[in-house]
């Protein structure tokens, strides 16, 4: 029926749209005579904030990715996730909305397991608001206007530490004009989407605005142990903004939202297994088949897995703002205070099958951040200026609980202990962490007009950072007693290779001095040059989760503070205005060199440490991004999106090995590794990954889309009918810190069609696909713990078909 629906609609419309052959002659002819002042007509400026105050898009020297809230709601696009669809230098991985990574140009933040100790160098705001972690930006977008993706550095202009690029997303805003608008969506798997806004004036100088949003599907994969569908959506958002215009160079604007998910999420399955160096008795197939084990499908898109484990992905998010614009003199002051919190109450299984190995692994966590920011922008004469200053406090608590299972000693330990379960069944490590950390920052940036053409623009931002942490892991048998240092008992000791108790208190605190300088040419009028050169910092940050331990089980200190990553950038790019066919092309080429990327280092044992940050030599990312669309008539757009990625670890000597290469006896000195994969064979320390390319980067993606529609009227309403498509495909990608031939995830693409109506006024019908060519793909693998050589993933969506209906006045 789903299938019979879509065809249905698609053919009515496709009929109309073709038409008589004799009609369509004639109107292509007419189209052609017209195309260029149609074309030059249909040239509407996009306004932007990217600089913090309305320009043209096309007329800033910076590179930017614009998506307005159409475009983005015709891609199905509802999560700052989805903009990857949209957005080929954009880059998002999520094993859940805590564990996520935003990266631009692959560039941002560690690809991997998390820290609350590092900073996001890819900055996410909403309405001048920062969002100080990924995690805190999962939820769906709520009466969105319009989103800004700014590539490169971009400290000068906003109040925290974006070396890489920014996020800027802006809702709508209280209107003195009535308005309303609804959508709702019915998809398969059970998916169920309504949104709806109302704005209007509550009296002569006050106007207000409520949203709301709701997400629900059934999940992509079943668990034959549970009987239920995992890794499903549960989301709802509500927005309120109240804003006071006492005169008009006056605007008060007050700010309250809350958004709710708890999805039963997130599992990754069983995806392959690949030989590590680990004896062959102590790897995967064996240890399985010890235990009478089989996984339920040996391959991740029967969408099928056994995991014992509770799964939950409970993320509370939200806060408060005023933010206040006076026209003043030359310019605009701007004062923006926040509060914002998130609460995250996970349940995760951290050894992906149905064996009890790990049985609990949650580390819930509350979070509160403060900002004030004050800001004046204007013009005087051939200037053009903006400077502010920026505050900000964030408080993070988090109490973490990993505990072992009835299977664990089998898999982990050797010998006598193997065969008693009872040696780690129960045994729990529970963490006590918090986190504060303080930045403070003055910033500007100045345009000199020089001439008609040549424009000078210098940018300036002194920052300084403060970070304190505190971890405590204890550690308790399956009776509850405490497994302690100095405890001689074998069964003790092997406990404590396990989980060993830990003490650390980091601290960091830091000044630097970010600049950068921009020239930009006006060739023509449709025709703009420009060259930046920047110098950026990402702020040192400390290791939150605890720290690595030595051979005797002690933490090192030493590895407590990572250092600021030194950036220094150079991009040229072109921007063009094409008004015969009311399109744009735009072109920047890039530059960015890193000492001390802060990379994440993990290691194969349950527990010590996932994952802590470290810093490496020198990592180096260099591109070509392409952005072009055209609409040479009102009934036909298009565009395209490219860019080639060349992002690489310059120098990265003491990495963690890859799977393959672990596991085994550590080499001594003069001592050769043995090949990958060798089963009992000689592991290196760590290993030279220079030259390799950084993980979750495509060397090359593309974003593209097309409309086509023509006028037609439908229940006595004037409008359009059209059939529409947004794809996007990337190449094959690293999926693990140190690559590794059992984590390439391949190359994919997802292809998204959709046919309605849309009428002039009030009311749009549309159906739509998504990954309509049903591609399988995974969105990220994992290396499993203990080097025993199984590697997990997370599926991406299969397709899915549904029809959303949206009206407004």
């Amino acid at each position: 029926m789903r299938n019979l629906l879509l065809g249905g609609v698609a053919a009515v419309v496709l009929g109309v749209l073709v038409g008589a052959p004799e009609a369509c002659a004639a109107s292509a002819l007419e189209a052609l005579d017209s195309v260029s002042e149609e074309a030059s007509s249909a040239l509407e400026e996009v306004i932007v904030t990217a600089r913090r105050r309305s320009e043209a898009a096309q007329d800033i020297p910076v590179a930017v990715s614009v998506l307005t809230a159409a475009r983005i709601e015709d891609a199905g696009v509802f999560t700052v996730g989805r903009l990857q669809q949209l957005a080929p230098s954009f880059q998002y991985f999520s094993s859940n909305p805590r564990n996520t990574t935003v990266n631009i140009r692959g560039l941002g933040v560690p690809f991997g397991l998390t820290s609350d100790g590092f900073e996001q160098g890819v900055g996410v705001y909403v309405d001048d608001v920062y969002f100080a972690r990924a995690a805190a930006a999962t939820f769906d977008f709520l009466d969105v206007a319009q989103v800004e993706v700014l590539r490169g550095p971009q400290g000068t202009l906003y109040g925290k530490n974006t070396t890489a690029g920014a996020i800027n997303i802006t809702t709508e805003s209280p209107t003195f004009a009535f308005e309303a608008k609804g959508e709702v969506t019915l998809g398969d798997l059970e998916f169920r989407q309504v949104k709806a806004a109302v704005s209007g004036p509550l009296t002569e100088t006050v106007a207000g605005r409520l949203a709301l949003s709701s997400t629900a599907r059934r999940g992509t994969i079943w668990n034959v142990r549970t009987q239920t569908w995992v890794n499903s959506q549960d989301n709802l958002g509500l927005r309120g903004q109240l804003l006071f215009r006492p005169m008009a160079d006056l605007d008060v604007l007050l700010a309250a939202d809350s958004s709710a998910q708890d999805p039963e999420c997130c599992a990754q399955i069983f995806v392959r297994t690949g030989a590590t160096q680990r004896p062959l008795a102590r790897q995967y197939a064996a240890l399985a088949a010890a235990q009478g084990y089989a996984v339920p499908s040996t391959n991740a898109f029967d969408r099928i897995t056994d995991v014992d484990a509770g799964l939950r992905a409970g993320n509370i998010i939200g806060g408060a703002s005023a933010r206040v614009k006076w026209d003043v003199g030359p310019g605009t002051l701007t004062s923006v205070t926040a509060w914002r919190f998130w609460d995250w109450k996970p349940e995760n299984d951290r050894d992906f099958i149905g064996l009890s190995i790990v049985r609990r692994s949650q580390n819930p966590s509350q979070q509160d951040q403060y900002q004030q920011e004050i800001r004046y922008d204007g013009s005087s004469g051939p200037f053009d200026f903006v400077g502010g200053l920026f505050a900000f406090h964030q408080r993070i608590d988090t109490q973490g609980t990993e505990e072992q299972g009835a299977n664990a000693s089998r898999w982990t330990l050797t010998g006598a202990l193997a065969a008693n379960p009872a040696v780690l069944d129960g045994l729990v490590a529970r963490n006590t962490q918090w986190l504060t950390n303080t930045s403070a920052a003055l910033f500007g940036q100045v345009s000199w007009k020089v001439n008609d053409s040549l424009t000078l623009q210098p940018g300036l931002r002194i920052n300084y950072d403060e970070k304190e942490g505190y971890y405590l892991r204890r550690v308790f048998d399956g009776q509850g007693a405490p497994v302690l240092f100095g405890q001689t008992d074998p069964v003790k000791v092997a406990q404590r290779n396990v989980y060993a108790p830990q003490l650390s208190a980091p601290s960091f605190s830091d000044w630097n001095l970010s600049y950068d300088l921009t020239a930009s040419y006006r060739f023509t009028g449709d025709i703009l040059g420009y060259a930046t050169y920047a110098k950026a910092f990402k702020t040192g940050g400390i290791n939150q989760n605890g720290l690595p331990a030595d051979p005797a089980g002690n933490p090192i200190l030493a590895a407590g503070t990572i250092r600021p990553e030194d950036v220094n950038h150079l991009e040229a790019g072109l921007k063009t205005r094409i008004p015969a066919f009311a399109g744009i092309l735009n072109l920047a080429l890039y530059r960015t060199d890193i000492r001390d990327y802060q990379a994440t280092v993990t290691n194969g044992q349950f527990g010590v440490l996932r994952g802590f940050l470290a810093n490496a030599g020198r990592v180096r990312s260099q591109g070509l991004e392409i952005d072009a669309s055209v609409a040479p008539t009102e009934f036909f757009s298009a565009y395209v999106n490219a860019a080639w990625t060349d992002a690489k670890y310059v120098r990265f000597v003491d990495a963690p090995c890859p799977p393959e290469l672990s596991g085994g006896t550590t080499a001594a000195p003069g001592q050769s590794p043995s090949a990958p994969g060798t089963p009992g064979g000689v592991s290196p320390a760590n290993c030279d990954i220079s030259g390799s390319r950084l993980p979750g980067v495509s060397e090359w993606s593309f974003t593209y889309g097309a409309e086509v529609q023509r006028p037609v009227t439908l229940l006595d309403r004037e409008g359009e009918a059209y059939l529409g498509v947004d794809g996007s495909w990337r190449s094959d990608f690293s999926s693990n810190a140190s690559p590794s031939a059992y984590t390439n995830v391949k190359a994919y693409g997802v292809l998204g069609l959709r046919a309605g109506f849309r009428a002039r006024e009030g009311l749009e019908l549309f159906a739509w696909v998504r990954n309509a060519l049903d591609a399988e793909y995974y969105e990220f693998l994992a290396v499993g713990p203990g080097n025993t050589g199984l590697i997990a993933g997370q599926p991406g969506d299969p397709r899915t078909v549904g029809l959303t209906l949206r009206l407004s006045r």
